[in-house]
């Protein structure tokens, strides 16, 4: 099912919006697309949640790595926060509040979605952040205002993953720490590029408490 929005489509899946007694949004990584990440869904065995995922245009959030000077990935990268923000507001405006909203991302989706939770900080259902951090280049600012108020987040990685370095899921777990949220951090010696089977625990255990 597709969810039509003014910042463009979400595809939907699981417990309709209206019914449902909490939602995640769930984002695509690079290359990827909103079908891909939401075969995850059935993998979060989760009932009575309603599922989201926004397209992004040509298959990438922004341009660049989420490592490069914030600039060069301007204006993708504001427009992205934006529609996740816009995605967040059509969930709560149905009567679901953000504390049972849990954003779920993989690679450049978890990146975006980290971002995201830094930079709009309240209390929300959760972060599963799978193979991704905080973005910006190294020595970035971190001054992100406001509280997290205990937000359960899990981060996810392999500790040799080629596009995450392991040093930017330690830095995200000790700034999102430091936010407030309630962090659980893990990197998997010589895992690939992927989402494996604990980090889908993580997950389920997040979301059955939405």
């Amino acid at each position: 099912m597709t969810v039509s929005l003014h910042r463009g489509p979400a595809l939907a899946a699981g417990e309709p919006l209206e019914s449902a007694r909490g939602a995640v949004i769930m984002v695509h990584g690079r290359g990827a697309s909103a079908e891909s990440i939401l075969t995850l869904a059935p993998e979060l065995a989760t009932p009575g949640l309603a599922y989201l995922a926004p397209q992004a245009t040509n298959g990438s959030w922004y341009p660049f790595s989420f490592m490069a000077p914030l600039d060069h990935n301007e204006p993708f990268l504001s427009a992205a926060l934006e529609a996740l923000g816009y995605l967040l507001a059509h969930v709560t405006s149905v009567g679901i509040p953000a504390e049972r909203v849990a954003l779920l991302g993989f690679s450049q989706g978890a990146c975006l979605t980290s971002e995201y939770l830094a930079r709009n900080a309240m209390r929300y259902g959760g972060l599963i952040a799978l193979s991704g951090g905080l973005i910006g280049p190294p020595g970035a600012p971190r001054d992100y205002p406001g509280s997290l108020v205990g937000t359960p987040a899990f981060l996810g990685c392999s500790d040799i993953d080629p596009h995450i370095p392991k040093e930017r899921v330690i830095e995200s777990e000790q700034v999102l720490r430091r936010l407030g949220a309630a962090v659980t951090a893990k990197l998997y010696p010589g895992m690939g590029h992927t989402v494996n089977q604990d980090e889908i625990d993580h997950a389920r255990a997040i979301l059955a408490a939405l």
